[in-house]
C-alpha cells in the first residue's frame, strides 16, 4: 500500500536515517555553535543594556552633582559680595570719621591761628595806640613823660575803654 503511493520503506528509512544523522551533524556542529553566538550576543546587549543604565543614572547623578555645586558657588558668590559689601560700607564709614575729625582738627587749628592772630594784632594796635597816644600827649603837653607813666597811662585808657563797650 505504501508502495502504490510511491513511497519505497527501505528507501524511507534510508532518508530517514540520513535526515537524523545530517541533523545530528548540524545539531553538534552548527547548532550549538550558533546557539552559543546568539546566547553570547544576547549576553553582550544585556551587558550593554546595563552599563548604558549605570551611565545614565551616573550622568543624572553627576548632573544632580554638579547643580548642587551650582547652587553652592552662587550661594558662595553672594556671601563673598555682601563681605565685600559690608567692607566697602565699613571702609566708605571710617574715611567719613577720619575726614571728619581732620575737618574738626583743621577748624580747631585754624580757630587757634585766628585767635592767635587777633591776640597779636591786639597787642600791635595797643602798642601802637599806645605810641600814637604818648606822640599826641607830647605835643599836646609838649613835654615828654617817662615810660612808666605812659604804660600805666595806657593800661588804664585801654580798661576804661573794654568796661564801657562791655557796660
Amino acid at each position: 500500500m505504501l508502495e502504490t503511493l510511491g513511497i519505497h520503506f527501505p528507501s524511507l528509512l534510508i532518508y530517514l536515517v540520513n535526515f537524523l544523522l545530517v541533523l545530528g551533524i548540524l545539531y553538534a556542529f552548527a547548532y550549538k555553535p550558533i546557539l552559543r553566538l546568539m546566547d553570547q550576543r544576547a549576553e553582550r546587549i544585556r551587558e550593554s543594556l546595563e552599563a548604558s543604565e549605570r551611565a545614565r543614572e551616573e550622568a543624572a547623578s553627576s548632573q544632580e552633582t554638579i547643580q548642587n555645586e551650582i547652587v553652592e558657588a552662587r550661594r558662595e558668590g553672594q556671601r563673598l559680595m555682601d563681605q565685600a559689601r559690608e567692607a566697602v560700607e565699613r571702609y566708605r564709614g571710617e574715611e567719613m570719621e577720619r575726614a571728619r575729625q581732620e575737618a574738626e582738627a583743621f577748624v580747631g587749628r585754624a580757630k587757634a591761628d585766628i585767635q592767635r592772630e587777633r591776640d597779636t594784632a591786639v597787642e600791635e594796635v595797643r602798642a601802637s595806640f599806645g605810641d600814637l597816644a604818648i606822640t599826641a600827649a607830647e605835643r599836646v603837653i609838649r613835654r615828654s613823660l617817662d615810660r612808666q607813666a605812659h604804660e600805666e597811662l595806657i593800661t588804664q585808657v585801654l580798661e576804661e575803654g573794654e568796661s564801657l563797650r562791655r557796660g
